[in-house]
């Protein structure tokens, strides 16, 4: 298991399935295994040529694009980290994460994209501009280098390569810098390939940015890797409107998204449905906890089983999964069993509890990082007793099946009662009206901590705040009712669709009084 390599991965499917389909921009074109791998070979000779050596870090940011698929499996080949970045990010946040990840250039799309190119600037870092211009192309670079395919087959990739930079999301903190090598990512996407049971028969479409790990590892690698096919949507992003026209039209067999697009997918089918749906195999949701009745509506929609996973970006993704029904029963409201990797649930002396019991998952596996980038303090508290410490709360039930409580710095302490805000969120979303809702703790100068919820109506719904206070009083203990309910058109979210209680928190209570704004993390 040790020699095994995301690249070397990524070329046995491509010498297994060579004339299938691997990757399609919709409508536009198509390109097969061995297609794909020859444009991969070509687009890392140029990188080579340019001056890219193992190890330099090359940063990427695109929409996402066949440029974005094929320049990130470029950088790998050529023993460089990829550090894929989010598009929409200020000048100030790409200066940020070009500066800490050591970014040697900077790739971006034809069309350029202007905050990055100011912050490559300031930092005098080389901006290169990369385009496919049609499937019987060659990528091409604007600073022209020459190619020569013999540099390349003669790099020979290594396990041990760091071959994608990441930063956490910084929900209590700075982000910090996740190095992660060919074989955390080769590992897990064979763990993600065998869970799901993925075959060169699947097929899904991309509804998740490319420089998360979950729509990276999950959607498209491996995918990549079972000799299957992905679609990238048009637009290069997520459209409601496309999303069922392009699964019908690439025979899609299963997608994976989190919560807030399930949300929008099943809006869009309650309010506008379509004709026809495809068979799907699978509905995968990750990155936040889906409310049962989220997962029970969506299963009543589209006929297919709603498999809830559980992942971080320091374990290259995947850690827990509910299985394919022919695997065992998926559990509403549970993130499944580990998945290729150990998982206990531990005291704050680092002794296993039994089932049942609350603790810290922690996890240990060939996934795992080995460690955040310069941060010795981080990894002194992340890797104690022998295990990675993911900072969240859980048990696992008699049957084996992993339930989170929520992260250890999210638990609401009212009075000394310990509130899981998923168990308050799971009630919200359960009433008939409510299309999206999050509980969070704000500061109370009696006890400590008091619970807040922000909720958005279904369309066309008329919400008081009298309505969910009424709703919670019937499903919740006393003190876990919100004591002040936010009703809103919108939340704030991450670039990749995450609700993150702590910044919730602080938008609504900016909008009540400055003086009240919580101070959070570092």
């Amino acid at each position: 298991m040790a020699t095994v390599t995301l690249t070397g991965l990524l070329n046995k499917a491509a010498a297994e399935f060579p004339n299938r389909r691997a990757l399609s921009v919709s409508g536009k074109f198509d390109l097969t295994h061995v297609q794909l791998k020859h444009l991969i070979d070509h687009a890392a000779s140029l990188l080579v040529a340019s001056g890219i050596l193992p190890g330099d870090v090359v940063a990427l940011t695109f929409p996402n694009t066949v440029e974005l698929v094929i320049m990130f499996l470029a950088v790998i080949r050529c023993r460089a980290t990829a550090a894929p970045l989010n598009s929409a990010y200020t000048a100030e946040e790409f200066e940020f994460y070009l500066s800490d990840s050591e970014s040697k250039i900077l790739l971006i799309p034809g069309e350029g994209i202007k905050a990055a190119e100011a912050a490559a600037s300031k930092l005098n870092i080389p901006l290169v501009s990369a385009i496919l211009p049609d499937e019987n192309s060659k990528m091409t670079l604007s600073s022209n280098p020459d190619s020569n395919l013999d540099s390349v087959h003669q790099l020979v990739n290594d396990p041990a390569d760091v071959s994608l930079f990441l930063h956490t999301s910084g929900t209590t903190s700075r982000p910090k810098g996740v190095p992660l090598t060919q074989l955390n990512l080769g590992t897990s996407v064979l763990n993600i390939k065998s869970v799901y049971e993925l075959t060169e028969s699947d097929s899904t479409v991309i509804v998740l940015p490319l420089f998360h790990v979950h729509g990276l590892l999950a959607g498209l690698l491996s995918s990549l890797v079972s000799g299957a096919s992905v679609t990238l949507p048009a637009a290069g992003r997520f459209s409601a409107s496309t999303f069922w026209t392009d699964m019908i039209k690439y025979n899609a067999t299963w997608y994976t998204a989190v919560p807030t697009i399930h949300q929008i997918i099943l809006d869009r089918h309650e309010s506008k449905p379509e004709a026809e749906y495809p068979k799907l195999r699978f509905i995968r949701s990750c990155s936040a906890s889906l409310a049962p009745s989220i997962l029970e509506r969506l299963e009543a929609a589209f006929g297919a089983p709603v498999l809830e996973a559980y992942a971080m970006t320091e374990a290259s993704h995947l850690m827990a999964s509910n299985p394919l029904p022919s695997s065992g029963p998926h559990k509403a409201g549970a993130v499944g069993k580990p998945v290729g990797q150990e998982m206990a649930i531990l005291n704050e002396q680092g002794e296993v509890q039994p089932p049942n019991s609350n603790g810290e998952v922690c996890i240990r596996g060939l996934n795992v990082t080995k460690g955040y980038k310069n941060n010795p303090e981080a990894n002194k508290s992340a890797f104690q007793f022998g295990w990675f410490h993911t900072g969240d709360i859980g048990y696992f039930d008699s049957d084996g099946y992993l339930h989170l409580v929520g992260r250890i710095k999210e638990l609401i302490n009212r009075g000394g009662e310990k509130i899981s805000p998923i168990e308050v969120d799971a009630v919200l979303l359960g009433h008939p009206n409510v299309a999206q809702a999050v509980a969070f703790g704000v500061p109370d100068e009696k006890y400590g901590e008091e619970i807040n919820c922000a909720v958005i109506p279904r369309e066309g719904v008329s919400l008081e705040e009298a309505d969910i206070t009424q709703y919670c009083k019937k499903n919740l203990a006393s003190f876990k009712v919100p004591k002040k309910v936010f009703i809103t058109d919108s939340l704030p979210k991450t670039a990749t669709g995450k609700i993150q209680r702590r910044i919730v928190a602080e938008h609504f209570l900016a909008q009540v009084s400055a003086a009240k704004v919580p101070k959070f993390g570092a």
